[in-house]
């Protein structure tokens, strides 16, 4: 399983990926013993229709925990995400929770531009620059992570 400490933001890419894969092949739960593991707290905690892994949830906090405190502590912080905001409450108005945070509305930007590769569609020029702002934001957070102790 992806580790992570190495990248939190990969980390809760890949289950969200892994989720959907279950979801959608239930007969691959117990090809490897890492999506059996995955298949049975999908079932445990009853999110085989939708919802994501308190794994998942847990991380997602971990990274808004440092989102906050970047906020506060670094200019050029605030100011990439600020430079998002415009992009990002777009996206949020499209979905059925237009007030999640701007770190998850990050995530889903990416995870659905992954599933748009994955389906040969195209990205149009206004995303990919998008898609590159919210790749080096989460990637300053993911580093930032790796590099410090949550609990500080």
């Amino acid at each position: 399983m992806k580790s992570k400490k190495d990248n939190i933001a990969e980390y809760i890419l890949y289950l969200w990926q892994m989720e959907d894969y279950l979801r959608a092949f239930p007969d691959q739960a117990g090809a490897t013993p890492e999506l059996s593991e995955l298949n049975e707290m999908m079932h445990r905690e009853g999110i085989m229709e939708s919802g994501h892994l308190q794994l998942a949830a847990n991380a997602l906090d971990e990274m808004e925990e440092l989102h906050s405190r970047l906020l506060d502590e670094d200019a050029m912080y605030r100011a990439a995400i600020m430079r998002l905001k415009p992009s990002l409450n777009l996206l949020k108005a499209k979905t059925d929770r237009p007030t999640m945070s701007d770190i998850e509305a990050c995530l889903l930007l990416l995870y659905q531009i992954m599933l748009l590769h994955l389906q040969k569609r195209e990205i149009t020029p206004e995303t990919a620059s998008v898609q590159e702002q919210a790749t080096k934001l989460l990637k300053f957070l993911s580093g930032t992570y790796r590099n410090i102790d949550i609990s500080e």
